[in-house]
């Protein structure tokens, strides 16, 4: 097993290797999108080195936004924490996704490591390989999206008085790409996948107007989403691996 999981392993190298270089790109949009981050960090009182160190350890837009929120309202650790959790709940889907793609007899502190930096253009890479997930891969992309987004984070605070709120907040459209550029691929391969990334597409749209669920927490809304055309899809359209088990 020691052998298996160390970076002195070819593979391993290897995987580390292609997760760095399949980064580049997330980190080039890490780096851009987290500006506004920073701007609102800073709008907070937040120096470019606590900016930084967030952004380290919450490596996720729409929960660092919720605290800086808090933060600015003046709500206590507890209720900052509890606002957190929701909206980052989507993550947990995420890491359930991940863990029935990953070796049962890899190490715990792997698993830990891994999804503690599970964000959604990491796990959209991660996920979209084939055959058992290797935790180099996923370490090779942290190693370059994280600290661009840091450090993205931390310029925005600096640029927060000098760059207007419109303009860093335009950077934000590459977030999109991102998204965009992640679920293409696999939906022209697959009608299946494609189907549920409309049916998605549908009813995330429908979730945002319809009065009963306009004043949901988006994340709550996402995690809604993600379960019901999940489950839909796994029952219209079965794996072949189980059917063929059957």
């Amino acid at each position: 097993m020691e052998n298996t999981y160390s970076l002195k392993s070819a593979h391993n190298k290897t995987a580390f290797a292609e997760g760095l270089k399949d980064g580049v790109p997330i980190a080039l949009a890490y780096l851009a999108v987290s500006f506004s981050l920073g701007i609102a960090a800073k709008n907070v009182g937040f120096t470019p080195w606590q900016g930084f160190v967030v952004s380290t350890l919450c490596a996720a837009s729409a929960g660092e936004y919720i605290g800086f929120t808090m933060v600015a309202a003046g709500a206590t650790l507890m209720e900052t924490a509890i606002a957190t959790l929701i909206t980052n709940a989507r993550y947990m889907l995420m890491s359930c996704a991940m863990s029935q793609r990953t070796d049962p007899k890899m190490p715990f502190f792997h698993r830990i490591l891994v999804g503690q930096y599970i964000t959604d253009e990491l796990f959209g890479i991660a996920i979209a390989r084939k055959g058992t997930l290797n935790p180099f891969y996923s370490y090779g992309a942290i190693a370059i999206a994280v600290p661009a987004w840091s450090i993205g984070t931390a310029l925005g605070v600096v640029a927060g008085n000098i760059m207007p709120l419109s303009l860093a907040s335009a950077f934000s459209v590459a977030l999109y790409g991102m998204f965009i550029a992640i679920i293409i691929a696999p939906a022209r391969k697959d009608k299946v996948v494609a189907l549920v990334v409309v049916a998605s597409f549908v009813l995330s749209s429908v979730g945002a107007y319809l009065p009963l669920f306009a004043e949901i927490a988006d994340g709550t809304k996402t995690m809604v989403v993600t379960v019901v055309v999940a489950a839909v899809a796994a029952v219209l359209f079965p794996h072949e691996d189980e059917q063929e088990a059957e």
